[in-house]
Order: structure tokens, then sequence, then C-alpha cells
């Protein structure tokens, strides 16, 4: 059984920063892509970032490009997510998630099969 454990996330300032961690257990996750989701009340499951089997490859949500940068240690099996110069709009329970499939970028949920209780962010203005 898979499990992915978020911790990291808590109350702000906007400018200020916060690094995710996600903790996979269960399994090996060195060789399967692993992203980062947000939920904001009343919207939609939104794509954060996503990073490949080997570290070397990311791609980045439009709104969070340049400024959060995603990495992973193998080694421990986990992911992080490092934010810098938040915004009140990045507000969100924060998901991790490990797909089952892929181990390249993977910018879709449907690309996940397993997911993490999630990490609530809030960014105060």
């Amino acid at each position: 059984q898979v499990q992915l454990v978020e911790s990291g996330g808590g109350l702000v300032q906007a400018g200020g920063s916060l690094r995710l961690s996600c903790a996979a257990s269960g399994r090996s996750f060195s060789r399967n892509t692993m992203g980062w989701f947000r939920q904001a009340p009343g919207k939609e499951r939104e794509f954060v970032a996503t990073i490949d089997w080997t570290g070397g490859g990311s791609t980045y949500g439009d709104s969070v490009s340049g400024r959060f940068i995603i990495s992973r240690d193998n080694g421990k099996n986990t992911v992080y997510l490092q934010m810098n110069n938040l915004k009140p709009s990045d507000t969100a329970v924060y998901y991790c998630a490990m797909s089952a499939v892929f181990s390249g970028v993977r910018d879709t949920s449907a690309s996940y099969q397993y997911w993490g209780q999630g990490t609530q962010v809030t960014v105060s203005s």
C-alpha cells in the first residue's frame, strides 16, 4: 500500500517562502514521476509542478513558474516543493502525487494514481 505524507504547510505573509515535503512509503518511487497539485476553495484542482524520475526534468504551471522549485531525493523517497515569493493567490491545499505508470514529467492529474492527504498553505496579504 503506497502512502504519501505531505508536510511543511502553514501560514506565511505575502513575499515569504515555504518548503513542502512529501515522503513516500510502501514502494520505492525512484522510477516514478512525482507531482504537486493544489486546490483552492471553490476551484478545480490545479497543476503546480512535476519532476521526472531522474530529477533532471521538471515542468511548472504558469502561475508558479519562476517562483517554485520541485526537487526529489530518491534515497529518501521524498519530493520537495520550494515556494518563494508567495502570493495570496497561492493559498490552497497542496497535494503530492505519484504516478504508477510514468517516469517522465506529467502535468495532468489523470497521470497519477497515488495521492497524499494534502497540506494547507495560507498566504496573508
